[in-house]
């Protein structure tokens, strides 16, 4: 449950000395206004769940699955205490918050704290700082985050509005997936006999599969979102699925997109979404006033050209129109969805995100460059050497891995933060400005690949097919409205620019987000020194942190 406690979240100022005047323009500024403390308490426990005639024991928090919504609004401060209870080493990051001068409180295994060992706790406290749209929670431990996961929904300080209509309702969506066998068996599999992990049995909305599927058909398996005639609703849509990018679409409704990883973009019309794994998008969808039917699916379906297998099904939920008959689940007018290999469709999608690029919402894209990176990313295969620890059940008898520049990413025992820990970190210079090109290679088949930046938005500056060729493509870059993202697809078979300015400092991983390509591997982290002020230092790591 949260409390607020402390200061409001503006305050009025009656002065006109120029000192009193800028520090009214200051609190005037998105991300700059004083906030209250929101507190919310997470006890990890197990608990008996049934999906798909599958009854099971899960890592959940508070006892719920998908865990609890988290609401924030921006300047507050967020404090969290986690009491972990299961019989598994468990961490949280909160998938997007920037964590300016807090990154003991980010959460990833290994790189900015050691796990919480069975029976231990850890406060995670930090500030959210000129954000404001969906972003989520999730475990950072192994596969956890398949059940330990939850919506974190920033709303804008009291008294601004969106820069778009005020929706009647919002409603959070966690787009997941279901294993019948328990996720961590799965990947520790998969890690022995270097082969492919088993797949999912089945996609979710908010933890329910829905209708689709085999002994799933009742209303108490899928989740039913009401409606009235002519209101208008925004989804907040949260990809938490472990493995896949998926397509999104509503049955004879016309989606708006309007912000992405907690950025706001302008305004651009679909029937097709497609959303990657840890990425967020916020969309408006405006129920009929005279609808055809009482009731229409909300589908998913997987967008991949992987060379493994996938779970190549399809999930729906309802839209349901009110005050009407409860409408049969079978048989509902449905979305026609692309084919799980249309990287067309996929293009065509991901070229409408502008930033939006306003006067109180400016594109804050760095026009030159410090440093330049460029990193090859993609799925290979060890050679298996004996001895080896499992078999060699990849392809030709080898052992499936991922990598950034051919090299594997191994986590360490202790946390590279803590350790200030240098090898397979990339040094940076506080303020450093920074372009990244990711580029997608094919030893084991051209596939896509969602890449996360921890600690950081960036902007998209450039994409496209084949080879990066920086003689020509640096002239098409888009330096006036790139999207602002915390997690980007490197295109099938392609390549993504990046640009952001190392102002943050502490150790930040950048991992792909499909979690078997970051078991394999396929991460890095940089390591950000301080800046000379001390408003630009990392603050010692609190006292409750965990130790390895």
């Amino acid at each position: 449950m949260a409390m607020g406690m402390g200061m409001g979240s503006a305050r009025r100022l009656r002065c006109a000395s120029p000192a009193c005047l800028l520090l009214a323009f200051l609190l005037a500024m998105p991300g700059l206004t004083a906030g209250l403390t929101r507190r919310y308490t997470f006890n990890v426990t197990m608990a008996t769940v049934t999906r798909l005639c599958t009854t099971k024991s899960i890592p959940t928090v508070n006892g719920r699955f998908p865990g609890p919504r988290i609401t924030v609004r921006e300047g507050d401060r967020l404090v969290v205490s986690v009491h972990n209870n299961i019989n598994n080493n468990v961490t949280f990051h909160w998938h997007g918050v920037r964590q300016l001068r807090s990154a003991w409180a980010d959460g990833p295994a290994y790189i900015t704290q050691c796990p919480m060992r069975p029976g231990q706790s850890y406060v995670y406290n930090f500030r959210i700082v000129g954000q404001r749209g969906t972003l989520w929670w999730h475990a950072h431990f192994s596969w956890l985050r398949a059940t330990l996961h939850g919506p974190l929904v920033i709303l804008p300080p009291r008294g601004v509005p969106y820069p778009f209509p005020k929706p009647y309702r919002e409603v959070p969506l966690m787009l997941g997936e279901w294993f019948n066998a328990d996720p961590e068996a799965v990947i520790k599999q998969a890690l022995q006999t270097g082969g492919g992990p088993n797949v999912s049995d089945a996609y979710t909305f908010n933890g329910f599969p829905g209708p689709t599927y085999n002994c799933s058909g009742g209303g108490n398996s899928t989740f039913k979102l009401k409606v009235k005639p002519g209101r208008t609703y925004m989804l907040r849509l949260i990809n938490a699925a472990l493995n896949d990018e998926l397509f999104f679409a509503v049955a004879n409704h016309t989606l708006t997109v309007v912000q992405a990883d907690a950025s706001y973009v302008k305004p651009f019309a679909a029937t097709t979404l497609v959303i990657s794994p840890g990425q967020t998008m916020d969309v408006l969808l405006t129920a009929a006033t005279n609808p055809s039917s009482t009731a229409f699916a909300i589908a998913v379906a997987p967008y991949t050209n992987t060379v493994g297998t996938f779970d190549n099904t399809t999930a729906t939920a309802v839209l349901e129109y009110t005050p009407q008959r409860p409408a049969a689940l079978r048989g509902l007018p449905a979305p026609p969805l692309p084919r799980y290999n249309d990287t067309g469709a996929v293009t065509n999608f991901s070229s409408n995100f502008r930033s939006l690029a306003s006067a109180r919402y400016p594109a804050r894209v760095p026009l030159s460059v410090d440093r330049s990176f460029f990193f090859a990313v993609g799925l290979g295969a060890d050679p298996c050497q004996s001895p080896v620890n499992g078999t060699c059940q990849g392809p030709n008898n080898t052992r499936f891995a991922a990598s950034i520049n051919n090299v594997s990413f191994v986590m360490p025992k202790t946390s590279l933060l803590q350790a200030h820990y240098q090898r397979r970190v990339v040094p940076l210079a506080f303020n450093t400005s920074v372009e990244v090109v990711l580029q997608d290679t094919s030893i084991q088949g051209a596939e896509s690949h969602p890449l996360h930046l921890h600690g950081y938005d960036f902007h998209v500056v450039g994409t496209g097919f084949g080879n990066y060729d920086a003689a020509n493509d640096t002239a098409k870059y888009n330096l006036v409205d790139p999207v602002q993202r915390n997690t980007i697809s490197v295109p099938t078979a392609g390549w993504v620019a990046i640009r952001f300015v190392a102002n943050n400092p502490g150790v930040w991983i950048m991992h792909c987000h499909l979690d078997v390509h970051l078991s394999w591997g396929l991460s890095m982290a940089w390591l950000v020194n301080d800046g000379p002020l001390p408003n630009q230092k990392l603050p010692p790591p609190p006292s409750d942190i965990p130790t390895c």
